[in-house]
């Protein structure tokens, strides 16, 4: 922990989103912090002046930290510290313009994301949410020999789409399933990292090969609406698509299109456009499994998101440059997804 002599004053810092209330204790004993109470998401305009004369912005993925907001908090501001490992909702142009130093978090979650993506990838498989509801409901009359078919894992091709840290991990766990990998990047891994996994240099290829698709790139413009009707048309019949990534990634329309038609056998879905105003059409789909965006959530790992940030703001406050400090030569958060 980072000390000042004691006539210094704390730092003043806001705080975009409620954290875990470990972390919330730490950051009141290294700043002078103001806090959104009611943890709704903010406004860019909101965020502009509510964090008037803050050095540092705890942010998350829900915030647009747009050129306007960091113009008009600078040269006050120095850090932006944003709880995520993506930071396409940060103008890192403007920050870098403004000397504002902006922090991430690699590197905590890859574990928290796979078990989310795995979740996913059975309750899709195994028809969950129609289970869940046919109980529920009373309307359960006992068991059936053709009952909720579902689809087995064991022998299934998997296809991870961003074989980073967090597509490593789903690879290890789908393995333990009797999975078959495949992988699609940008390059291919070292031999010491694939585990056997099979490398498609070309995305459509690599979509050929799937009957279960996770889609655990990175959220960037440039993949936005890659996952579209031609290339849903190139899956097997009856391939599940999971996606933990960034809900723009993939056309709403043309996925639920598949979905409806029984084109595809199930989607599983963590992320969406729009959040939280996703496409109503999903809500009427049975075969479509979904959760609000929870894959880092669980309290072991939003302590370990909010001590890196903590961690890397007391080695810039003692003169060190820490790891998750992001430069313009170094984009970890694409390594750390792709």
């Amino acid at each position: 922990m980072w000390k000042m002599a004691r006539s210094e004053r704390k730092p003043r810092a806001y705080l975009c989103r409620r954290f875990t209330e470990n972390v919330e204790a730490a950051l009141k004993q290294r700043y002078d912090l103001s806090v959104n109470e009611n943890d709704r998401i903010l406004s860019p305009d909101e965020v502009e002046s509510r964090a008037q004369g803050a050095q540092v912005l705890f942010a998350s993925a829900t915030e647009q930290i747009t050129e306007s907001v960091l113009r008009r908090l600078s040269p006050t501001l120095r850090y932006v510290a944003t709880l995520s490992v993506g930071y396409d909702h940060i103008d890192m142009h403007a920050a870098r313009t403004l000397g504002i130093g902006v922090l991430h978090t690699p590197d905590v979650l890859s574990d928290a994301c796979a078990e989310v993506a795995m979740m996913l990838m059975l309750n899709a498989c195994r028809r969950a949410y129609e289970a869940d509801r046919m109980v529920r409901s009373g309307n359960w009359t006992g068991w059936g020999p053709t009952q909720l078919l579902g689809i087995g894992l064991k022998g299934k091709r998997l296809v991870v789409f961003g074989m980073g840290r967090i597509g490593r991990q789903i690879a290890v766990r789908a393995q333990a399933f009797g999975m078959e990998i495949h992988y699609h990047n940008r390059r291919p891994l070292p031999a010491g990292q694939a585990s056997g996994a099979i490398y498609h240099a070309d995305l459509d290829e690599a979509l050929l090969a799937a009957d279960v698709l996770v889609i655990a790139a990175p959220g960037s413009p440039q993949l936005k609406g890659v996952i579209n009707a031609r290339r849903i048309a190139l899956l097997p019949p009856r391939a599940i698509l999971v996606n933990i990534s960034r809900g723009d990634l993939v056309e709403d329309a043309a996925l639920i299109n598949a979905l409806t038609a029984g084109r595809l056998f199930a989607a599983g879905l963590d992320v969406f456009a729009n959040e939280p105003d996703i496409d109503a059409r999903y809500r009427g789909l049975d075969n479509v499994f979904l959760s609000p965006h929870i894959g880092s959530a669980t309290e072991e790992t939003r302590d370990a998101m909010g001590w890196l940030l903590i961690d890397g703001l007391d080695a810039l406050y003692q003169g060190r440059t820490p790891d998750n400090l992001l430069t313009p030569f170094h984009s970890r958060a694409y390594e750390t997804t792709q």
